[in-house]
């Protein structure tokens, strides 16, 4: 079991990052918000849970062990494979997942690209009684204040690989779709990413 790694991020894409270690570069797939904290060149430590299966071999990487453990519980659910777990984390933070399965809040996790209302009430019904203690305060999800959100996806962008000027204007499109409450940045970030990919 490959639990970490630690090393020199080679590459990214809109899906998964290349981390160099001992001259080997290993390719992990990770989450747009996990991607967001990388940067080509530089130092990273991911946690990682090694998924294998008869014909392939994935290392899905995270920013820290709660986010990778909660990825291997949501595993433990029918229906619920190592892609559509990652799915949950990119568009909730790991309590914010904590909540929503703690009080039966189905609504929140429908919001998941995959997961339907049976999806979610079974979600609920196999993990509420092993989902670990979930956090007691302000709502959890991985949402962000109005200001906050443009900075860190323009330069999630331009840590992908996208100019600046394209950042820019892939933001002001997002921009404009926002009304109401923001969206956590992994969902803002994922539209941006889709934008940028039609005019490739």
């Amino acid at each position: 079991m490959i639990a970490s790694v630690r090393g020199t991020v080679t590459a990214t894409g809109p899906d998964h990052a290349v981390v160099e270690v001992g001259g080997i570069g290993l390719a992990v797939q990770c989450a747009p918000s996990t991607l967001a904290e990388l940067r080509v060149g530089q130092p990273a430590r991911l946690a990682t849970s090694l998924v294998v299966r008869e014909d392939s071999l994935t290392l899905y990487g995270f920013t820290d062990d709660d986010a990778k453990q909660l990825f291997e519980l949501l595993q433990t659910a029918s229906g619920v494979g190592p892609r559509l777990a990652q799915a949950v984390l990119a568009v909730h933070t790991p309590d914010a997942v904590r909540k929503a399965i703690a009080n039966a809040d189905t609504a929140a996790l429908t919001r998941v690209p995959g997961i339907g209302k049976k999806g979610a009430e079974r979600l609920v019904l196999e993990l509420r009684d092993r989902i670990g203690p979930v956090p007691v305060g302000p709502d959890g999800a991985a949402g962000v204040t109005a200001g906050a959100w443009p900075e860190q996806v323009r330069q999630a962008l331009v840590g992908l690989g996208w100019t600046g000027a394209q950042a820019e204007q892939a933001v002001a499109a997002v921009a404009e779709t926002v009304d109401g409450a923001t969206p956590p940045v992994p969902v803002l970030l994922k539209q941006a990413i889709r934008l940028l990919g039609r005019n490739r």
